[in-house]
């Protein structure tokens, strides 16, 4: 059986119609999904780690959803996520100094230029890819997946710049799931973007206050090697 059929097969009853929304027959892969996410994103909002866990099923949902919608950069996507999940997951318990919880922080200037840099090329490789695949909208799926891995590069690092790309995603997921249809997906997403800027808000504020109550530079980050294994010289533990 050929993996498409067998995946097909495995996410049939996720696909089943639970309610109709304007344009959009609503599937249980859909309204799971819709669920999973929010509770994830508000986790994040919190920096606790039990985002990761609720992700890792949001993954799930939407890879189902996604598949069947043709948005196959988008389903693809969910696998990767499967895996930087378990990374970040780990990361945030056990990616401190001597082995203790991820502290808050900053990334380098140097980190955000590489991802930046990153993405014009995996945007036009994923374009090609897409097209190729006779996905429906290959530059924008393409597009939405750059900005998402690195935002999930710099969420695993728990860098607070992981939602500067996250709120540039949602501008392009929103437009591009009500033109296919989905609207309780975007709808879904017009609630993440309201989240990630209170996310940002967030994290800027604990940062604020962890440089008040050390005293310590700007929070630059400068203990940040590029990867998502350094931390700010500035950063606070969040409490998951």
């Amino acid at each position: 059986m050929a993996v498409p059929d067998m995946l097909g097969g495995l996410i049939a009853p996720l696909n089943q119609q639970v309610f109709q929304l304007g344009q959009d027959a609503v599937t249980w892969s859909e309204l799971l999904g819709f669920a999973t996410g929010a509770v994830c994103v508000w986790l994040c909002v919190r920096a606790s780690v039990w985002n990761f866990p609720v992700g890792i099923a949001n993954n799930l949902f939407f890879l189902a959803l996604f598949w069947s919608a043709r948005l196959y950069a988008d389903a693809s996507l969910q696998v990767v996520y499967l895996v930087l999940a378990a990374h970040g997951w780990l990361l945030w318990l056990r990616g401190g100094e001597r082995r203790t919880r991820r502290r808050l922080g900053r990334a380098s200037r140097t980190t955000l230029l590489v991802l930046l840099a990153l993405l014009v090329p995996v945007t036009w490789g994923l374009t090609v890819l897409l097209t190729r695949a006779h996905d429906v909208a290959p530059f924008w799926d393409a597009l939405t997946t750059a900005l998402s891995l690195a935002a999930q590069w710099l969420l695993n690092a728990k860098q607070i710049e992981n939602w500067y790309f996250w709120i540039a995603a949602d501008l392009v997921y929103i437009p591009l799931y009500f033109t296919k249809g989905l609207d309780l997906t975007g709808i879904v997403y017009v609630l993440f973007l309201a989240m990630c800027l209170m996310g940002w808000r967030s994290w800027r504020g604990e940062l604020a206050a962890a440089r008040s109550a050390t005293g310590a530079g700007d929070g630059t980050g400068t203990g940040d090697s590029g990867g998502p294994s350094g931390t700010g010289a500035t950063d606070r533990t969040v409490t998951a």
